[in-house]
């Protein structure tokens, strides 16, 4: 698990779009093992990304019109699964983040931390080989966004899965692996159980939305 914490305005979002390919660097590559993402078509990068990468966002971006088993197999339709199976796997993830009762529920009818739990078992039901995370809890209220991390944690371990975490709460940043500080158009990596984490400028916020 790496955290990529910064001040706002930092690029930390940009970082974490450009690694998913959903943005381009203005100089320099990025690899994923030996594929070179800049050389991807935009069919390409769609495929690539709906394969390897899993994205959960601050806003959930779930369908409305959809229930919460239809939202969490969108991706496997899209692969060109049939209905029933994607459905089928689909209700398997609900049951992964704790709401095998609530798959028949449209978004509207559904809490934040649902809502977040939703889009996090859309995002997985791929099985992709990276989950990509910003600011996952920052809509949330501070027990709601300990629960959906800790669900993050959990399930990030029983996958086997590389997460990076874009977040300002540097509670949750001392509890992954590795911690990317992003300023002034510099990486530095910080040890997460130091001291420095605590100190670093701007982006001090130890919880989430109150």
């Amino acid at each position: 698990m790496l955290a990529i914490v910064g001040q706002s305005g930092s690029g930390k979002s940009t970082l974490l779009h450009i690694l998913g390919a959903l943005d381009s660097a203005s100089e320099g590559d990025v690899y994923f093992a030996n594929l070179k993402l800049r050389t991807l078509t935009e069919d390409a990068a769609a495929e690539f990304r709906n394969k390897q990468l899993g994205f959960v966002w601050q806003f959930h971006y779930l369908l409305p019109e959809f229930t919460a088993v239809e939202n969490v197999a969108m991706p496997l339709l899209l692969r060109g699964i049939g209905r029933r199976q994607a459905e089928d796997e689909a209700r398997k993830w609900l049951l992964e983040v704790g709401l095998a009762d609530r798959g028949h529920h449209r978004t509207g009818e559904l809490s934040g931390g649902e809502q977040q739990r939703v889009s996090l078992a859309r995002a997985l039901v791929t099985k992709p080989r990276i989950l990509m995370a910003d600011e996952p809890t920052g809509d949330l209220d501070n027990r709601t966004a300990e629960a959906v991390f800790d669900l993050i944690a959990k399930l990030h371990t029983e996958n086997s899965l590389t997460s990076l975490i874009v977040t300002h709460n540097l509670a949750f940043a001392r509890r992954c692996d590795r911690v990317l500080y992003l300023h002034g158009g510099r990486v530095e990596e910080v040890q997460p159980g130091s001291g420095v984490l605590s100190d670093l400028p701007g982006n001090t916020r130890e919880n989430s939305r109150p």
